[in-house]
């Protein structure tokens, strides 16, 4: 989900009053950092402050009897109200005990509301073919008895038949579980009369329109969306449209179906007058996937088509990253409804959003695989879905955007991030602009995965970790710890100090330094400060360092940080005018000035040349190499490739090193003590 930034709309309006017109091509270069798509969806989630989940941990309980298989909507709704009237239908897997009630979610006027307020009412619940003798109503709290009890471990129906009015206090991440407006927008100056009604349950509203059980860890299965409603109005859902059913009135009903595992709040309807345009994306290896898009009309369809044709380039871009569209058999697609301009909800294969921007389309479209497919099992985790739709905009301005533009994006992000002293992890879950806080969740959510993408430093080893992920988890749901596990396994190394400091720590690291030159090595003295010491004193990273010579040459290292003051000797291949920290932006840490030289850093440091050779056997070796005459105390050992790039780093806990991760081929061996002095040297093949 997203929303887009005052900043972003200024510099529309400016570029764009006046008549109608297609989108200028200069919104492209504009977009890689004002128009963002983060701010937009965190921005609409924040106006509904604070939001606690809806059911009580007593209720919760008695949900979690049963498994969620199946829904069926079949509902009638129009495009001029919030009114609402039908059935669900709840296939539920029974628990190990029989089942004597069925508890279920559906909002519920409070007590002593003027009459007219809106609330839902249920008209009886049949279980198994038989009608409920009793339902308990308690807030948003609905249990109904069973005539006869289920057994444990039965598949069980349960029709819920309700109508109602759904309400309207922008209780939803972006306005209410169901909203309705009469106009809509069209670019950045064209407001038209528009009749619309539309769902965004995110992340505790989806009892607002039909009753469910909102518990992330429990996906159904497969998922039916039946609407009833006046022509002309069309109805976007999930999955495929099955069938299309002429009644009388001037009625029609729309039947979506979709074979897919979805999580209650993905679920979605939207009901307007649409246009459809369709076209189409060939990804490597896959079918060819249809992407059908709901436009408000001809005018909208003429203004954004430019940006609605950039969806089969992403998806096909994407596809060849992560693994194919994970709902490839089915489609792609966009509803739009008024979200705010530049809002979007990545509702499972039909994306609602109120405009088509490179931002925002690409965002959306991420979360295909990063929320819809692979869900946060809890919303202390809902970074899995916004970091990495986040990052989504980073790789698609990789792949398509001009020269900068991802730089750009990734500096804006951490600007952003680093904004705020919070954590990724979220600690209050009740706190809906908590869990979409742009700076955390989505920029710095961001930030930690391209640090991740630096930490393994491969891409193909990234990559394959996120492909990893997608097929591990598919049609699941994951904690952070489920991803570490995956980047555990590629980096070949445990990376809880990574996440801990990156995912439930908080602040940023800063570095300053010292450097001097002496023949050909170069001493460099870098000190790190964080910014919030008493949370996370130190951020162990590593640190890409560029050279600049005299003749103009440049060349970058990369250094462990493992303690706050540290000081490293390595070997140059020019004479040294200055040196910069991170200068490609890979981590997470403050901009500040480059290191400045004092002469007088070389006698503390010992020369390389010195250092002893350490007797390594076998050699070749295979998955173990062993290490003699190891000096005492803490030793950590970094291995360098034939072109000096560092693909291995260990602790040494005792006399071996463990090279299962390293491919065949000849490597150099260093030996580093607690303040990173070498402490012996060595090479070594491994066949």
């Amino acid at each position: 989900m997203r929303f887009f930034s005052k900043a972003l709309i200024l510099v529309g309006l400016l570029a764009g009053a006046g008549s109608l017109r297609a989108q200028p091509t200069a919104d492209r270069a504009v977009s890689a950092t004002a128009l963002d798509a983060g701010p937009i969806c965190a921005a609409a989630h924040i106006k509904s402050a604070l939001r606690t989940a809806t059911s009580s941990i007593r209720h919760r309980a008695k949900m979690n009897r049963y498994d969620v298989k199946y829904y069926k909507l079949d509902l009638a709704l129009e495009n001029i109200s919030l009114n609402v009237a039908g059935s669900v239908w709840m296939r539920v897997r029974v628990g190990s005990q029989a089942l004597d009630s069925l508890a279920f979610e559906l909002y519920q006027a409070p007590t002593n509301s003027p009459a007219g307020t809106a609330t839902l009412l249920i008209d009886s619940v049949v279980v198994n073919g038989r009608r409920s003798p009793g339902i308990r109503r308690a807030g948003q709290d609905a249990t109904a008895a069973l005539a006869q009890p289920a057994a444990a471990n039965s598949l069980t129906d349960a029709r819920i038949y309700y109508h109602g009015t759904a309400p309207s206090g922008n209780s939803a991440a972006i306005g209410n579980g169901l909203s309705n407006r009469s106009q809509a927008q069209i670019g950045f100056s064209t407001t038209i009369p528009y009749d619309i009604t539309w769902s965004l349950s995110e992340p505790f509203s989806a009892h607002e329109w039909f009753p469910c059980k909102q518990v992330l860890t429990d996906k159904a299965d497969s998922s039916d969306v039946w609407v009833t409603t006046t022509l002309p109005n069309k109805v976007g859902s999930n999955g495929v449209l099955a069938r299309t059913v002429t009644l009388p009135n001037n009625k029609v009903r729309y039947e979506w179906k979709s074979r897919h595992p979805i999580d209650y709040y993905l679920i979605s309807v939207a009901v307007a007058p649409y246009v459809e345009y369709v076209n189409y994306a060939h990804p490597t290896g896959g079918p060819t996937i249809p992407i059908v898009n709901y436009l408000y009309n001809t005018a909208a369809q003429s203004y954004y088509q430019g940006e609605i044709d950039r969806t089969p380039g992403f998806i096909e871009n994407y596809s060849s990253l992560v693994g194919l569209y994970p709902f490839a058999n089915e489609k792609y697609g966009h509803s739009m409804a008024p979200l705010g301009l530049g809002g979007g909800m990545e509702h499972q294969t039909m994306t609602t959003q109120d405009g088509f921007f490179f931002n925002l389309t690409a965002h959306e479209l991420f979360h295909q695989w990063f929320g819809d497919n692979v869900t946060c099992a809890s919303w202390e985790d809902i970074w899995l879905n916004e970091g990495f739709a986040s990052y989504g905009e980073y790789l698609s301005y990789q792949a398509f955007g001009a020269p900068g533009d991802a730089r750009s994006w990734m500096d804006t992000a951490h600007g952003s991030a680093q904004n705020s002293s919070g954590s990724v992890y979220v600690p209050d879950t009740t706190n809906v602009s908590r869990i979409f806080n742009s700076p955390l969740t989505y920029k710095k959510g961001a930030a930690v995965i391209h640090m991740l993408r630096y930490l393994l430093n491969d891409d193909t080893k990234f990559f394959r970790a996120l492909r990893t992920y997608q097929s591990t988890y598919r049609g699941s749901t994951a904690r952070t710890a489920n991803l570490q596990a995956i980047f555990e396994a590629e980096a070949g190394r445990p990376l809880g100090y990574f996440f801990q400091q990156w995912f439930r720590g908080q602040g940023y690291p800063t570095f300053l330094g010292s450097w001097n030159q002496v023949g050909g090595n170069v001493v460099l003295r870098i000190n790190e400060t964080a910014s919030v010491p008493n949370v996370t004193p130190f951020f162990e990273t590593d640190v890409d360092y560029r050279l600049t010579f005299t003749n103009g040459g440049t060349q970058t290292v990369r250094l462990h940080q493992s303690q706050a003051t540290q000081t490293f000797q390595f070997a140059a291949t020019g004479t040294v005018a200055s040196i910069a920290v991170d200068p490609d932006q890979w981590v997470l840490d403050l901009p500040t000035s480059p290191p400045v030289r004092d002469n007088t850093l070389a006698l503390a440091v010992r020369s390389s040349s010195t250092a002893p050779l350490v007797a390594l056997y076998p050699n070749p070796c295979h998955d173990q190499l062993q290490l003699t005459s190891l000096p005492a105390g803490r030793i950590t050992a970094e291995v360098l490739d034939a072109t000096g790039r560092l693909v291995l780093r260990q602790a040494i806990q005792a006399p071996q090193l463990d090279t299962h991760a390293l491919t065949p081929g000849l490597y150099y061996l260093r030996l580093l003590g607690a303040s990173s002095e070498l402490l012996g040297r060595g090479q070594f093949v491994r066949e």
